[in-house]
């Protein structure tokens, strides 16, 4: 028991000091973010796209009591978690790798920087292409009795939920290439999915997505065209790790 129980403790103590490291790192995204732009700065930034189709002069309101307070928090708390997402990711590269063979090792690293971008260019997508098309046409089914004055809660809650779903949906190549990697499927089987995985994506995308065709086909187009990326990479990754994995059974069988 003795010789179980000691790396058991060790891996405890290494995963304690892996989180520890991941929380400073947003904690001092968090004081990057507080410095400058300031939490008013990010509010105005996520806030952008609908007031472009607010009346001028027209502003969010804060229906909850504690919501001036609370929301820019949640805010400068998210934009921290993303600035530092590279870092935590590291992290739990950091955590496994002691396990990993040096041609894993070097298939992970690109994963990691890969899908750290693709999380930053689905988030980016949102932000800078989908809400405002999105509001615009919701804005444009408005009735000119009504005054769109959103609540700045449940606006935040609402994008919040959106970066989520297009930076998980943008990691599709991630997956892909992991299911290939990882001997689960074969390209040849990835390539006779497309038609279902069409169906698939307009599937995801209607339901995690808002009620309104243009959010859906934002979602699912960029699904769709991911996928076929990923079935590329996936190819790459495959044939240039055959190299390093018929070299160490080599080793293995000579020694």
């Amino acid at each position: 028991m003795a010789g179980t129980e000691q790396p058991f403790v060790q891996h405890l103590m290494e995963l304690r000091d892996r989180v520890l490291y991941a929380v400073y790192g947003i904690a001092v995204a968090v004081a990057l973010l507080a410095f400058w732009p300031g939490p008013d700065g990010l509010i105005d930034f996520i806030a952008a796209p609908i007031k472009h189709h607010m009346p001028e002069g027209a502003k969010l309101i804060a229906v909850g009591v504690f919501s001036p307070f609370i929301v820019p928090l949640k805010v400068l708390a998210m934009a921290a978690v993303l600035l530092a997402l590279p870092w935590i990711m590291y992290q739990i590269w950091a955590f496994v790798a002691p396990g990993l063979y040096s041609h894993e090792k070097r298939f992970a690293l690109p994963l990691i920087f890969f899908g750290s971008v693709l999380a930053y260019s689905g988030i980016a997508f949102v932000q800078l292409f989908v809400l405002d098309r999105m509001f615009g046409f919701i804005q444009h089914f408005t009735p000119d009795s009504v005054a769109a004055t959103p609540d700045i809660a449940s606006y935040v809650e609402a994008i919040l939920s959106l970066y989520i779903a297009f930076g998980l949906a943008f990691q599709v190549p991630i997956v892909v290439i992991l299911l290939v990697r990882m001997g689960i499927v074969e390209i040849e089987k990835l390539k006779s999915f497309r038609g279902y995985f069409i169906v698939l994506a307009f599937v995801i995308a209607a339901v995690v997505t808002p009620p309104d065709v243009l959010s859906q086909i934002s979602l699912a187009v960029p699904m769709v065209l991911l996928y076929e990326i990923g079935i590329v990479a996936a190819g790459w990754f495959q044939k240039n790790a055959k190299k390093p994995d018929e070299d160490e059974a080599e080793n293995g069988s000579a020694s």
